[in-house]
């Protein structure tokens, strides 16, 4: 995916859906607005028919990992967007070029722009395709958008067990790159797991899925 599959019938909107605010007007924030809008209602359809049984919350939850910043800026990375782009002398000094909310806004404004080029079926047709591998990858409907330590939790509070304890177990390495060991004991039933990351959240994640797995209940 190097570039998008269409071709403009009027290259103008191309060209401002790329025109960063700081290169002046016409510039792409209105085509941001309208993009923003179609990629969330595109990506809603698409998880209502894929996930068919999945409840509002599980189809919030995983429109908000499709859409959000650090999901659409390596698309936009992908269409080489970021070598298109006009940008203002300042901006691009700053690496505006290279930024993910940059790239994001871009990534959305050429949505629109392809829009109102070409109408709703064309541009969805052209859009989706770049969420496949997204989509493909998601979790099952319970698990998406929740981390480790929420998934046992639920678990846990599911059967009336009591709540897991995390404890420091072990922290080593330099102050640039610790080392965190954390261990993770259930009472019921009766489970003790570590985990290792370089932060102490990283750490209590990584053993809470080892209780999971450990459980059963990934």
């Amino acid at each position: 995916m190097s570039e998008f599959s269409y071709q403009f019938s009027r290259p103008d909107l191309l060209t401002q859906a790329l025109t960063h605010r700081s290169a002046g007007a016409p510039h792409n924030e209105r085509l941001e607005f309208l993009g923003d809008a179609l990629v969330n209602l595109f990506i809603a359809e698409a998880l209502y028919q894929h996930w068919p049984h999945a409840d509002e919350g599980a189809l919030t939850r995983a429109r908000a990992e499709l859409v959000r910043e650090s999901a659409l800026a390596p698309m936009a990375r992908q269409l080489d967007l970021g070598a298109k782009l006009i940008l203002g002398p300042g901006e691009m000094k700053s690496g505006g070029h290279r930024r993910d909310s940059v790239l994001a806004d871009a990534l959305e404004a050429v949505v629109a722009a392809i829009y109102l080029d070409a109408g709703f079926e064309a541009c969805r047709s052209v859009v989706m395709p770049w969420f496949q591998a997204a989509m493909d990858d998601l979790p099952p409907p319970h698990k998406v958008g929740k981390d480790a330590k929420t998934r046992l939790q639920e678990w846990l509070q599911g059967k009336q067990k009591p709540l897991p304890v995390y404890a420091l177990l072990s922290e080593s390495g330099e102050d640039h790159a610790k080392t965190f060991l954390i261990t993770c004991t259930l009472q019921q039933p009766p489970l003790v797991t570590q985990g290792e990351g370089g932060s102490r959240r990283a750490a209590e994640q990584a053993a809470a899925e080892a209780a999971l797995q450990a459980l059963g209940a990934t």
